[in-house]
């Protein structure tokens, strides 16, 4: 049954779980019914821009590749084969009761502020409970895996949500997503020692501030046109290639916000009964509801950012020593990867694209560390590797958490993924019992 409903997809599951939330919380049948039908509409039209994202600055990116001639023995197959091997096993499948149970009864307890209706991506959570699976033959532990990522991810939703809404603007909402979360643990200790590197921390280079010393120039969608020729030419595409992936590449930074903008119209009327229920029945919690990082990936200073990573991203391939991943399928979602660090570094991007350098250069040696267990996965799950002997893929193979998993999985099996949860439990009530009110006092 659970299957069947994740099959549905995103733009079909989320108006369903916003109508049935927005009753819960009270709202009038006739506007529940249109937050929902509106919120599927904005998903329909973000995950167009989207696809037209990945299906142009995807191939010129792996146009690239080719062109320059980079050979590395394990190649990037991309998230939709990640997440295709997670829920392709007995074990990912029951991610999504799991996630839900987990949610709701932390809810219960008041140790989470969040609450996750992006059931979709709990395929996340699948990905490191299949892999610890892999490695230990426990079928338990891969379960109890994919109860503690929850936990994870939960806890980041709870720190992130304060960030959010002060940067985007989105109120009552948090990204527990667990491929673009775990780059804001990252993003916070950056940030604090940029601020005290003399000259650099009073370097402004967000979106308004390139635009008001560049004029046009400094426009998102002029960016776009910029970086989209740019990264055309490297691909060694023909000038009338070049200059429609420019064309395409503005057209994604002017159309996301748009979708975004659309999809919040549905989301608002929703965040609002949240927060007005939660101040009624819990006068001291707030209820965030946990959405897809994809309406942060709209932003034009993570697109511009991203943009920016794709060549970046090829060349850390290649220099360092011990990689043997080849990114590919992955290139054109970075976004998804370091979305949530712009809101850390209010939108700099010369900050943005540090960080997220770094961040991509270690996840490079975790994805290539991963490989053949991820390779090992994918073959039980009967995926077809189309030919090559080791695959991997930056999202999540890329992300920090999953070599925490995987390794402490593997040297203490219950023991370290035991320590993992506990740790966050902690970190759940500090914050949810104890931090308010000391900050109350």
């Amino acid at each position: 049954m659970f299957e069947w409903f994740v099959d549905l997809g995103a733009s079909v599951m989320l108006p369903i779980i916003i109508f049935i939330f927005a009753l819960a919380l009270g709202t009038k049948l006739k506007d529940a019914f249109l937050a929902g039908l509106m919120v599927g509409i904005g998903f329909v039209g973000l995950n167009l821009v989207i696809e037209l994202l990945t299906t142009s600055l995807g191939p010129a990116a792996q146009s690239m590749v080719g062109h320059f001639g980079f050979e590395l023995q394990t190649i990037d197959v991309g998230w939709p084969a990640a997440a295709a091997i997670s829920y392709g096993t007995a074990l990912g499948s029951l991610a999504v009761p799991i996630g839900i149970g987990v949610n709701l009864l932390l809810l219960a307890a008041g140790l989470t502020k969040t609450l996750n209706v992006d059931i979709w991506n709990y395929w996340h959570v699948a990905f490191t409970g299949s892999l610890v699976f892999a490695i230990t033959n426990d079928f338990a532990l891969g379960l109890f895996t994919i109860a503690v990522h929850v936990l994870v991810i939960l806890l980041l939703g709870d720190l992130l949500a304060a960030d959010i809404q002060a940067y985007f603007g989105f109120k009552q909402l948090t990204f527990p997503h667990a491929a673009s979360a775990p780059s804001y643990f990252l993003a916070k200790p950056l940030n604090a020692m940029f601020d005290r590197v003399p000259g650099f921390n009073r370097l402004k280079a967000d979106p308004d501030a390139i635009q008001k010393r560049f004029g046009i120039l400094g426009d998102s969608s002029v960016l776009g046109l910029v970086f989209g020729f740019i990264i055309g030419m490297l691909a060694a595409y023909s000038i009338k290639d070049a200059m429609q992936l420019a064309i395409q590449t503005a057209a994604i930074l002017f159309l996301m916000p748009k979708m975004v903008k659309l999809l919040m119209e549905g989301l608002n009327p929703i965040s609002e009964a949240a927060g007005n229920l939660m101040k009624e029945k819990f006068p001291d919690r707030d209820l965030y509801i946990g959405m897809d990082s994809a309406l942060a990936v709209g932003h034009p200073a993570v697109l511009s950012a991203s943009l920016l990573l794709i060549p970046i991203t090829l060349f850390l391939a290649v220099v360092l020593p011990g990689n043997t991943v080849l990114p590919f399928g992955d290139l054109a979602t970075i976004p998804f990867l370091i979305c949530l660090m712009v809101p850390v570094f209010k939108g700099n991007l010369i900050r943005t694209v540090i960080a997220a350098t770094i961040y991509i250069a270690v996840g490079l040696y975790i994805a290539t560390w991963i490989a053949p267990l991820f390779t090992e996965m994918a073959m039980a799950a009967d995926f077809d590797m189309g030919g090559h002997a080791s695959i991997s893929a930056l999202v999540d193979g890329a992300v920090w958490t999953t070599i925490v998993f995987t390794g402490l999985g593997k040297l203490l099996s219950w023991y370290g993924i035991g320590l993992i949860g506990i740790s966050v439990l902690v970190g759940l009530i500090y914050i949810n019992k104890f931090k308010n009110r000391g900050e109350e006092t």
